[in-house]
């Protein structure tokens, strides 16, 4: 499909070029959303007579947008989520997160400008860029932790997830535990019944042998 671009659209074009473009993205983005015209005969002289409004609107628009760049320039956002140790997201962080946040800290941002190609799901820093107008973009940093003093950490640089490869070897050094501490076949029942339950066993066996100065005690009975 044909069509007359209303705005600057990146990769497309400037405002007035007349640009060919599939099908479905002109239903579906370009022309609800106002940014383009089918490029019929009367469309064409239609955007020749409000071409000098259309400009007049850009120009106030990129100002407002240069307005709110300069203010989240350098802006560093916390997002707090519950995780797992290995910084997977109990869920995730998207677009709508973002702009729900820096429209807290009073800056105008739909969630349609926050360029994210899939929502965050792990712990860390990122930057997320801002499309806030055809002509304006911004950066801002979003820290994703489980605290305040984790966002502190990650902004630092820190490393703040265990790695797979470590939480398996607690997993196995706490069933070694629980298997010294219990008789065979009750550490049979916790290694086949899995890692958490071997873990709290371990957590709840005493340290060292006290088990068998108690058997000793039942014996000279």
């Amino acid at each position: 499909m044909e069509v007359i671009l209303l705005e600057r659209i990146g990769k497309l074009g400037q405002m007035g070029d007349v640009v060919r473009v599939k099908d479905g993205f002109a239903r579906n983005f370009l022309l609800p959303r106002g940014k383009a015209l089918r490029a019929t005969a009367d469309n064409k002289s239609k955007f020749e007579s409000m071409k000098g409004e259309l400009q007049v609107r850009n120009l106030e628009l990129k100002g407002l947008a240069d307005t709110v760049a300069a203010k989240l320039d350098g802006k560093t956002i916390v997002v707090l989520r519950q995780a797992s140790e290995s910084g997977q997201l109990f869920g995730s962080v998207s677009p709508r997160d973002i702009a729900g946040m820096l429209n807290t800290d009073g800056a105008e941002v739909n969630r349609s400008q926050v360029v994210l190609n899939a929502p965050i799901k792990t712990i860390g820093q990122y930057k997320v860029p801002l499309a806030l107008h055809p002509e304006v973009e911004t950066i801002v940093t979003v820290i994703v932790a489980r605290s305040a003093g984790e966002a502190e950490r990650v902004a630092r640089g820190e490393d703040v997830t265990v790695r797979r490869e470590q939480a398996e070897e607690d997993a196995a050094a706490a069933l070694e535990a629980a298997e010294a501490f219990f008789e065979p076949e009750a550490a049979k029942v916790l290694r086949e019944a899995g890692e958490p339950e071997a873990e709290a066993a371990a957590e709840a066996a005493p340290a060292g042998d006290e088990k068998k100065p108690a058997k000793a005690a039942r014996k000279k009975k």
